[in-house]
């Protein structure tokens, strides 16, 4: 049997120019209650960006089998997208306008694996230790009941937009 699933999204162009001209926490928030659009890579998995404070992230998201691997669970590029997502976020929320970041390590540690049983699961981000250049942030994945699924550390590099 085959199955298909069809979404959109809006241009990203508008949205990288308003993230070069805002302050991150507005920025991050703006794009968390819609006033901007999500970006493609949330339509592509089907997540969300429930929750953002300064330093702090929580997106959500909703296991599926469109997200399987060959073995019939999660594949793990998903669980490093939410958490890359969530670290940074929480970074981003940090950064005054005209800023950017990018993420130059991603450590995921994989503890349960996830499938469409499992539910919806959140991916927290949070800092670690934020320096003039480099940002060190967290995230875990935890389940309903708040079990980790899985959790990152993730090494970000600031640097100028204006």
């Amino acid at each position: 049997m085959t199955r298909s699933r069809t979404f959109e999204w809006a241009d990203p162009t508008d949205l990288a120019k308003a993230g070069q001209e805002l302050a991150g926490l507005e920025f991050v928030r703006a794009m968390a209650s819609g006033k901007l659009p999500a970006p493609p890579i949330t339509a592509t998995l089907n997540f969300d960006l429930d929750e953002v404070e300064t330093g702090r992230a929580v997106f959500s998201f909703e296991p599926s089998e469109e997200h399987y691997n060959p073995i019939g669970s999660v594949h793990g590029g998903v669980y490093a997208t939410l958490l890359d997502s969530a670290a940074g976020c929480a970074v981003h929320s940090t950064l005054p306008a005209g800023t950017a970041y990018t993420t130059l390590d991603l450590n995921v540690k994989f503890l349960r694996p996830i499938s469409s049983q499992t539910g919806r699961v959140r991916a927290i981000g949070t800092i670690i230790n934020a320096g003039r250049k480099i940002v060190l942030a967290q995230a875990v994945l935890v389940d309903s009941r708040e079990r980790l699924l899985a959790q990152a550390t993730s090494s970000c590099m600031l640097f100028s937009v204006a």
